[in-house]
């Protein structure tokens, strides 16, 4: 238990300097971005929002681990975004972003050489074809995830050199279709992984239509996907700021997903179990001296559910939900979604899940 807690310990230092590191560095792009499109009509980029395990304190990958962040997207001047959801939970995703142009004449009279797409005369707006949106990051009047990756990474390319950290890291743009992924690379030959992922926030609450596809099948590039990392973040943050000193749920967690996800269990479906537990057992339960005692209780709460063929979505229709994170009204009067569905269907493979865990 010393030497994994050791492990843990050194892996959640150097977690805690590289997001510092990403933050930086990722704040500081968006800052020259935001000064060089300061008088064009493409996506405003809001702050970049960090999510996922290295970002909640744990990560089943270690030094290996990739650093994401969540770009938020709002519309420009004289342009608003619709969004058309799909149903709460539906796989695959059927989630748009349609993008209309709005009049800005009566709203703008005291703004000179302000255009409005609307009402100013084709020729124009024929000079002018680089600051439509519509133009540029859209197919049909949707929001195209792939030309917003693109662009974002030309940005990248063409501002690093002036970043302060291209005196310190080698940067490399990685293949992506749908986020802008790079490789910094240290002179001591370490290298740092960063996505960065577009969003468009539902309403004002944490959840957020994705540029980055969850299904392996093929999707439209004007397909965005339901992501609830922000919400999770949320929450992993919130039981940090309540946390006892010595508290193992993040402990519990990297074990389960860094060691026993060979098991056939994915990373999701230990975290998905631990935020349930958390919801439920006592932050104050959760002590270095309760360790075997967690261990076991989110081991049975994975049997009960795999015996259901039940696990239940974190965000949907919980009643627990805590009060500071801020869930569209379709989530809470949603029926649970059932992330363990695929068993239901496939006797086959319920029983080689129920294998899994006995191995495990």
């Amino acid at each position: 238990t010393r030497i994994f807690a050791k492990r843990i310990w050194r892996s959640g230092k150097s977690m805690a300097y590289r997001r510092q590191v990403v933050e930086e560095l990722v704040g500081d792009l968006l800052a020259v971005f935001r000064e060089r499109l300061s008088n064009r009509f493409f996506p405003a980029l809001q702050p970049a929002i960090g999510v996922g395990s290295t970002f909640e304190g744990w990560s089943p990958c270690g030094d290996d681990a990739v650093y994401p962040l969540l770009v938020p997207l709002k519309p420009p001047h004289g342009h608003a975004f619709h969004l058309e959801l799909g149903t709460a939970g539906q796989t695959p995703a059927k989630n748009c972003i349609r993008v209309e142009q709005e009049c800005t004449c009566t709203r703008d009279q005291h703004v000179e050489n302000m255009l409005c797409f609307l009402h100013h005369p084709e020729e124009v707006l024929w000079r002018n074809q680089d600051s439509s949106l519509l133009g540029t990051v859209c197919t049909d009047s949707y929001l195209d995830a792939q030309k917003i990756a693109c662009w974002f990474q030309n940005l990248v390319i063409s501002a690093w050199g002036e970043m302060t950290q291209s005196h310190h890291y080698r940067m490399k743009v990685l293949p992506s279709s749908r986020s802008c992924k790079l490789q910094l690379t240290s002179a001591s030959g370490r290298s740092l992984l960063v996505e960065i992922v577009f969003g468009v926030q539902q309403g004002d609450s944490d959840i957020f239509l994705s540029s980055q596809a969850t299904e392996t099948i093929f999707a439209p590039s004007t397909t965005w996907s339901e992501t609830y990392a922000v919400a999770e973040v949320k929450f992993f943050r919130r039981m940090a700021r309540q946390a006892p000193h010595g508290t193992i749920y993040l402990n519990c967690l990297q074990l389960c997903a860094g060691i026993l996800v060979s098991a056939g269990f994915s990373s999701y479906t230990w975290k998905t179990v631990v935020m349930h537990l958390l919801n439920t057992i006592p932050l104050s339960s959760w002590s270095r001296w309760d360790f075997m005692m967690r261990m076991q209780d989110i081991m049975w709460y994975l049997h009960g559910c795999l015996e259901e063929k039940r696990l239940d979505h974190f965000f949907f229709g919980n009643e627990n939900m805590p009060e500071d994170i801020i869930l569209p009204a379709a989530f809470q009067a949603a029926e649970p979604v059932n992330l363990f569905q695929c068993l239901v269907h496939d006797p086959a493979a319920h029983a080689k899940a129920l294998r899994e865990f006995e191995e495990l």
